[in-house]
């Protein structure tokens, strides 16, 4: 069982910058992919997008967020980050971590980011 931690959410205004954490219980270096993605708490049946992840060392990301968003992770700190400039309150939902390996799939409680116009 792996325990993901997410912190740095908060309210930004557009344009603002916040960079986000996420702290695992064990070590991340042997997950095949880890990555971050995010819910609209105003629509109950929203699925959870990607919005970056690191999968077998090659970073992906959602299209609305290419250019903005920058995923790295530390192995020796068990930490996968989340960069994220330039915010459009399209950007406003829940950000949950997710570790994933065949057969366990892991997620965060999820930390809020809000972005004003």
């Amino acid at each position: 069982q792996v325990t993901l931690v997410e912190s740095g959410g908060g309210l930004v205004q557009a344009g603002g910058s916040l960079r986000l954490a996420c702290v695992a219980s064990e070590s991340i270096s042997e997950i095949v992919a880890v990555g971050w993605y995010r819910q609209d708490p105003q629509d109950p049946g929203d699925q959870r997008d990607l919005v970056a992840k690191i999968i077998s060392g090659v970073t992906m990301y959602g299209d609305s967020v290419k250019g903005r968003f920058t995923i790295s992770k530390d192995n020796a700190k068990k930490t996968v980050y989340l960069q994220m400039n330039g915010l459009k309150t399209e950007d406003t939902g829940i950000y949950y971590c997710n570790a994933w390996n065949p057969g366990r799939n892991f997620w965060g409680q999820g930390t809020q980011v809000t972005v004003s116009s």
